[in-house]
């Protein structure tokens, strides 16, 4: 009753005062907790990545504190036995032009269908959905309907399609487990609420982005503000926001049976600030369809002539993705604008579509902007580019398209985040890093064009031999695979 008497402004002041405490612990802390973690990670990769030598792994998988990738799962053995899984998945990709989780998923699970699994998805209304259907659909619907054992079952809750209902697929799932119990039951990141999963022993639930990650995210993001620019409102309603969640995310985050970390950083994070017990945090990185993605340098060549590329340009950097703020589009604006007038020779090329598709339009001829592009689009634009740029300012979650262009024979330049030099530049070969900024990207560029074509073709190879090592659909789905077999029988976790 005292604390409730006393004056407003002294309680005002305490509270701004534990705000401005906690802000700048969040900014010294989380970045240095970070950068403690990167070195363990970057060791164990490159150990992995450079010596071919290593020492064969053997023992229970669910102690294993690496990317399950990294192990070899035969993929001509089929499987022991054929799995029944759900799958929660807030949206299924329809379109050309899917998100990445949604490309994750749908890559995944068709491919575990393949395997001869029974997959059932539960999800949200696709577009055009009148009426909630159940069947094999997705990205190529034709080919999912004439071969429907390989394809997953998609069940759409009724409602306005895109808008995820929980309950509605709750509901469908436990009609569909009354028939026959599910083996499995997997969770795109929250899709399925701790409330719900925490009675799932059977569950394994994939994060693609956790709250301590996302608020590194708006540090690096407010880092961006030009000189007497002012802080957003937003950002501090934000910061002020995250802490409580992250907290939150911390206690609920157990009630999950199974936790998948798709980048070794994230797996730490898990194990070490969430306090999830080791044998519950698994590490499988995302992977991507082998078969979309090679190379071909007849198809990057035509494409080149095609949008006016000149074939005396130096170096071709390319972009793709969403062309919005936190993918770090304002730092390559302003970097490649600097670059261009020191170099008349080199080029950009955006595959994207976005708030910022109008500016790198307006930049002149040297930035070619393409729009949205359909990941068989996505395979000529790779192979067209002498290196991919990726300078997001989010360090949550793993960009696909950093696996699809190292897949595609191209050298990165990416953001330096633990996630990104953890799991994918784990040897300096495989291109370069920089800190997000305009000044560090500029002075990475100059390198990259210092070295020339060439030289980055050489790095491409080395890209290229890593990435069909470790980010293929097939090694994914054999993670998961074995992952799952294990949850179902305790004696598929033993790995020799």
């Amino acid at each position: 009753m005292a604390f409730n008497t006393k004056p407003k402004k002294p309680l005002s002041s305490s509270h701004s005062s534990l705000c401005t405490t906690l802000f700048f612990v969040v900014l010294f802390t989380i970045p240095a907790l970070f950068l403690l973690h990167t070195p363990t990670t970057t060791s164990i990769c490159t150990t992995f990545a450079a010596s071919h030598h290593a020492k064969p792994w053997s023992g229970n998988l669910l102690s294993a504190q690496f990317a399950w990738n990294r192990l070899r799962f035969d993929e001509q053995i089929p499987p022991p036995i054929a799995l029944k899984i759900a799958v929660f998945s807030r949206k299924w990709p329809t379109g050309t032009t899917p998100g990445g989780m949604e490309r994750h998923a749908y890559t995944l699970h068709t491919a575990l269908s393949r395997r001869g699994h029974q997959v059932h998805v539960f999800t949200s209304p696709q577009e055009g959905d009148e009426n909630a259907k159940t069947g094999p659909v997705g990205l190529d619907e034709k080919e999912s309907r004439n071969s429907p054992s390989s394809s997953p079952r998609i069940h759409s809750h009724e409602g306005d399609p895109g808008r995820w209902r929980y309950n509605k697929a709750w509901e469908q799932f436990l009609e569909e487990n009354q028939r026959q119990p599910f083996d499995v039951v997997h969770s795109e990141s929250v899709a399925l609420p701790h409330w719900l999963a925490r009675n799932l022993e059977n569950l394994a639930v994939s994060w693609h982005g956790i709250a301590l990650e996302s608020l590194q995210s708006d540090i690096v993001q407010d880092l961006t503000r030009h000189p007497g620019e002012p802080m957003s409102p937003a950002f501090n309603r934000s910061v002020q926001g995250v802490i409580p969640k992250v907290l939150n995310e911390i206690r609920f985050f157990k009630s999950y049976a199974h936790h998948v970390a798709i980048s070794d950083s994230c797996g730490e994070m898990l194990r070490d600030m969430y306090q999830i017990p080791i044998k519950r945090v698994h590490v499988i990185l995302n992977g991507v369809d082998e078969d979309d993605f090679a190379v071909d340098s007849a198809l990057g060549h035509e494409l080149r002539s095609r949008i006016g590329v000149p074939k005396n340009a130096s170096v071709v950097f390319g972009v793709a993705g969403r062309l919005v703020k936190d993918k770090g589009h304002p730092l390559l604006y302003e970097a490649f604008s600097t670059l261009m007038t020191k170099h008349p020779d080199v080029y950009l090329v955006v595959a994207g579509s976005g708030p910022w598709q109008s500016r790198y339009k307006d930049m002149g001829p040297n930035v070619l902007v393409l729009g949205s592009m359909s990941p068989s689009e996505l395979r000529a634009f790779y192979n067209a580019i002498d290196i991919f740029v990726n300078p997001t300012l989010r360090p949550q979650g793993l960009d696909l398209t950093l696996m699809e262009a190292m897949m595609s024979g191209k050298p990165v330049l990416a953001s330096r985040y633990p996630s990104i030099k953890g799991t994918i530049v784990v040897d300096d070969e495989f291109g370069y890093m920089f800190a997000p900024n305009v000044e560090s990207l500029l002075e990475a560029m100059e390198m990259v064009v210092e070295e020339g074509s060439t030289r980055l073709a050489k790095r491409g190879k080395a890209c290229r031999q890593y990435a069909s090592s470790m980010f293929t659909a097939r090694k994914m789905a054999l993670a998961y695979e074995r992952l799952f077999l294990c949850i179902k029988n305790n004696t598929f976790c033993s790995y020799t």
